[in-house]
């Protein structure tokens, strides 16, 4: 086997691993996946090697210039031209954990303090839930 042969299977192990990465968190590119990382703590995402990278990159806040280069390959090998769950869904994590972050909670917390209606309120705190369990059914 030669060295370019030998690359180039590293290259599609590598690539392999950053797809079921990004199928994990529901991302569609690693650009995405940089940001979804901030919504997570360390802890969350020590599964593989490309969430540790990831997490790394985002708490150390160090952009890479090959990112581009890198979702360009993706692309190439995924071609959703879709919006990711992620993606869809993360605002209304944001406001969730930033809720969380300041002391607030599901059941302490009055709905209408954040200007939300009840209803609302409920399906932020439970959405998330339904969707990590919904989606790869859906996909």
């Amino acid at each position: 086997m030669t060295y370019q042969c030998q690359l180039n299977v590293v290259k599609k192990i590598l690539l392999a691993g950053l797809n079921r990465t990004l199928g994990e968190w529901l991302c569609d590119s690693f650009a995405e996946l940089i940001e979804e990382m901030e919504l997570w703590k360390w802890d969350d995402a020590t599964g593989d090697f490309w969430s540790r990278l990831v997490k790394a990159l985002q708490q150390s806040n160090i952009s890479v210039t090959w990112t581009e280069q890198l979702d360009s390959r993706l692309a190439s090998v995924n071609t959703t031209g879709k919006l990711s769950w992620a993606a869809a869904t993360r605002s209304i994590r944001e406001c969730k954990m930033s809720i969380e972050r300041i002391g607030g909670s599901r059941l302490d917390t009055d709905s209408e303090v954040w200007g939300l209606d009840p209803t609302t309120w409920e399906l932020m705190w439970a959405g998330e839930a339904a969707m990590r369990k919904s989606i790869p059914t859906l996909r």
